[in-house]
Order: structure tokens, then C-alpha cells, then sequence
């Protein structure tokens, strides 16, 4: 099964680097111009989306086509009392310190915590698998957030990498392949590679 995992375009928060996880915010015009600029594909029958507004509009421009399961697991990691910050503006926190210091795996005040946002995602991603499976499905395409991939990848994809070194750009994404005969046993996600435009 061919596996495509997109990440959303470009809001406001990402303009100004705030982190932007529960906050729900729509593509700013950048952003918009660039999902369009970087392809669409209307063959595409189905797409796995969050159910945040950033990740429906992108796959609405860039698979026009497809009907949209919305997975509310999907949706990026609630950065909690840093929420709609910038690092600048938190320059002075001692728990955004703390945080910092620990690679971002501490839990964030009122917020998610690395491991527990990673495993809400790959549970999800999971399901998505397994009912593409049952389906007999030969593509599979998710459009989320930055971080949902990189949990994604971290846990599934080879050659492995750490969660940080699938970091993926707004629009860009990844393909990779999926044996589904053997998910259940040996759940990887081969020939991962980076894209920045769909064919």
C-alpha cells in the first residue's frame, strides 16, 4: 500500500512561529497560494484528515476530489500554557525552560506531554491502517499536523530516525510504503521520503 502523509499549509501562527496546537486557525492567504502552487492530485478517493480547520482546507485544495474522514486523534499536540506563544515571548518561563531543556518531552503546563501525544496519534494512525487493509485499499493518504507525522515516522518509518529528524515543512510531506500482510506482526512504514510538491 503507497502511504502519503501531508502536513497542512501555512497559517498566521506558523507565519509568526507561535506554537499553534489546540488553537484553531484557518490557512492564511500564504498559505493558501502555496497548497495550490504545490500540486493537487484528484484521483485520490478518500483522505484521513484532523479535524482542525488548517488540515481540512489543505485537503480540500490538494485532493478536490476526495471524501474527508475527519479522525479527531489526528490533531496536533495541545501545547498548553504555551499555546499561541512564541519562544521569544517565553523566553522567561522557567517551566518553558524546563521544557525546552528536557527536548520538549516534559509535559507542557496544562498541556499534552511528548509520549502520551505520541501514542494518541499512533493509535489513530493504526486504525487508519487497519481499515485501509480491511478496504483493500492501495493508497492511504493522511493530511495532519507536523507534529502527528513526525510521531508517526518516529514510531513506523525506516530507515528509523528520531522524532525531530522527520520534521517536515507546511504543504510538504512524506510517501512511503506499507505492507499490510504484515502489519500486524511488523508495523513499518518502508522507503520513507520527503516531498515538497504531489506529482
Amino acid at each position: 500500500m503507497d502511504i502519503i502523509l501531508v502536513r497542512h499549509g501555512k497559517t498566521e501562527g506558523n507565519l509568526f512561529r507561535r506554537y499553534s496546537g489546540r488553537t484553531d486557525e484557518p490557512l492564511c492567504r500564504e498559505g493558501v497560494e502555496h497548497a495550490k502552487a504545490s500540486g493537487a492530485d484528484q484521483t485520490v478517493p478518500r483522505v484521513y484528515v484532523s479535524p482542525m480547520r488548517r488540515a481540512l482546507e489543505t485537503a480540500r485544495i490538494k485532493f478536490p476530489n476526495a471524501a474527508q474522514t475527519v479522525c479527531p486523534d489526528l490533531r496536533e499536540m495541545d501545547f498548553g500554557d504555551f499555546e499561541g506563544k512564541t519562544a521569544d515571548e517565553l523566553q522567561n518561563d522557567a517551566d518553558y525552560t524546563k521544557w525546552v531543556e528536557s527536548n520538549c518531552t516534559l509535559p507542557c503546563p496544562n498541556g499534552e506531554q511528548m509520549d502520551a501525544f505520541a501514542d494518541r496519534i499512533c493509535r489513530a494512525f493504526d486504525g487508519i491502517v487497519r481499515e485501509s487493509i480491511e478496504n483493500n485499499d492501495n493508497r492511504l493518504v493522511v493530511v495532519a499536523h507536523g507534529g502527528s507525522i513526525m510521531a508517526i515516522l518516529s514510531r513506523y518509518g525506516r530507515p528509523e530516525r528520531q522524532y525531530y529528524d522527520w520534521y517536515v515543512d507546511n504543504c510538504c510531506g512524506y510517501r512511503a510504503r506499507l505492507d499490510g500482510a504484515a502489519w500486524e506482526t511488523e508495523p513499518v512504514l518502508s522507503d520513507c521520503e520527503k516531498f515538497e510538491t504531489l506529482p
